[in-house]
């Protein structure tokens, strides 16, 4: 039983717990072996929550799956890879043509529940025992069930949902899936929480602050369209944030550049330790930059991967004349091989173009081959200038303020172009646009622009194959359905 499977699965890694350890980036990772646990006499003190809190985060890691397959599901990139059976779940996203049997989704809904599970573990038992700093622990695992609920309603719509207690056996058949109305004000309460009693700023590179908390319930309510309550908090990011947009625009992507001024959140990875592809999800590398690599790569810089998730002309072509983040964001392999004299193969769906921004970067001689799947590219799953970005669209759309949407948008357009020259002075509808076109270009490659356009109902317009009333979301697997003996049904159209 798949869906049983899934909580025996979850409920088993809860026990097993690993102790922090730091590698010379001091990234906030679990990379030491499991230990075995009984959950029912554990959480007797700080040290077992503060395990517990990072099992909760470890479950990010595999929130690769959902930033490379939201990128191949938009028009921005083709799936790619060795041929159109290589990984036939993201081929079939691609071409929009996925089903309830799509394993990859499956994994998604699985790796997003088992974070789930982990936090309300923490939660179940998050009164046991007093000590100090345990309000702070409570934000981050609030913050961590929000971000993973949060990519369960936008990926799957409704979603059964347990308030600070595990799933158990059995709960699918009587337990619903909660409107996504209810999803998302359970996000909105875990995320004012969370901002209350977070810190500005962390002792520890990586975990959650108050200004990660703040943007990701923006971003919440701006897919709800509270375009106030979204301004609101977001405006309380930028002037009160220690955030700043970093000069250099291609620095944010190298190794050198993770966890700077510009990041309000991101996903740790590093090379300590390698998964097969049996388990993915066992992974600390990010292996959406294994895939991404160029394939048969020999070369300066850059390792080679498998040739997944590759722009389109059409993405190419949607950065304007003079605009530094091309060059940064988009790899033009042709190019670069006459320059440099680099050799490669093509595979499938052979664009001429790869996200230069997740591309494998190469490390030392010891670290382990991309293709092991353990590069220690982080994810900056939320940056300055989305904030920036999604604060001008609640200002704009709101009716709130055009001239602050304008200083925000400018704010990043500055940095893109070098110069105030290609500042903005649209209003109304045509500022709108504007924005949406600065959201394509400046977040392209990091899994946004999707989900982008199903919220503003442009999806159908933009991306072949997207049928309206049907691909705004995906399938529930079709396990979960099976399972839950007719308390589940399908969503529409699948």
């Amino acid at each position: 039983m798949k869906f049983n499977m899934l909580k025996k699965s979850t409920i088993a890694g809860l026990f097993a717990f690993s102790a922090l350890l730091f590698s010379c980036s001091d990234k906030f990772v679990e990379i030491s072996p499991e230990y075995s646990i009984d959950s029912e006499n554990y959480f007797n003190s700080s040290d077992d929550y503060y395990n517990a809190l990072i099992a909760a985060y470890d479950m990010l890691q595999p929130t690769y799956a959902n930033v490379i397959l939201g990128e191949i599901a938009s028009n921005n990139t083709l799936c790619g890879g060795e041929s159109p059976t290589d990984v036939i779940g993201w081929q079939q996203v691609d071409d929009m043509i996925h089903t309830s049997t799509n394993s990859n989704l499956k994994d998604i809904w699985d790796w997003m529940f088992a974070g789930v599970q982990r936090a309300n573990y923490f939660m179940e038992f998050k009164d046991k025992i007093d000590f100090e700093g345990k309000d702070v622990m409570i934000g981050e695992v609030r913050f961590l069930r929000a971000y993973y609920h949060f990519e369960l309603v936008k990926w799957f719509g409704a979603i059964p949902v347990k308030v600070d207690e595990r799933f158990k056996l059995g709960d699918e058949t009587i337990i619903p899936r909660s409107p996504v109305s209810d999803v998302y004000a359970l996000i909105e309460a875990d995320l004012i929480y969370a901002e209350s009693v977070l810190p500005a700023s962390q002792s520890q590179i990586g975990r959650v602050t108050k200004g990660a908390a703040q943007a990701l319930l923006g971003k919440a309510y701006l897919y709800q369209e509270k375009f106030a309550e979204a301004a609101e908090v977001l405006d309380r990011v930028i002037t009160t944030g220690p955030y700043t947009l970093v000069s250099d625009y291609n620095s944010i992507f190298e190794a050198d550049g993770e966890n700077g001024t510009e990041s309000v959140f991101e996903v740790q990875y590093t090379d300590a330790e390698g998964a097969g592809f049996g388990c993915l999800q066992c992974s600390e590398g990010n292996v959406a930059v294994g895939f991404s690599g160029v394939r048969g790569y020999v070369g300066p810089l850059f390792t080679p991967g498998f040739s997944f998730n590759v722009p389109t002309q059409n993405a190419v072509d949607a950065f304007e004349p003079g605009d530094g983040r091309k060059q940064v964001t988009i790899l033009d392999i042709q190019t670069w091989a006459d320059s440099t004299g680099a050799e490669y193969t093509t595979g499938y769906e052979h664009t001429g173009y790869f996200n230069r921004k997740y591309l494998p970067r190469t490390r030392s001689e010891n670290a382990q081959n991309d293709l092991n799947l353990t590069n220690p590219n982080n994810y900056r799953s939320i940056r300055f200038a989305d904030v920036l970005l999604m604060a001008a669209e609640a200002n704009n759309r709101g009716g709130i303020s055009d001239a602050k949407a304008q200083e925000y948008l400018n704010m990043v357009r500055r940095r893109a172009f070098g110069d105030n020259f290609h500042d903005v002075t649209l209003t109304g509808a045509a500022l709108t646009d504007m924005i949406y076109h600065e959201r394509r270009v400046e977040l392209l490659g990091e899994g946004h622009y999707f989900f982008d356009l199903v919220r503003i109902g442009r999806a159908a317009d933009e991306i072949a194959g997207f049928v309206k009333g049907k691909n705004e979301i995906f399938p529930i697997p079709i396990e979960e359905i099976e399972f839950s003996n007719g308390n589940w049904s399908q969503n529409p159209n699948y």
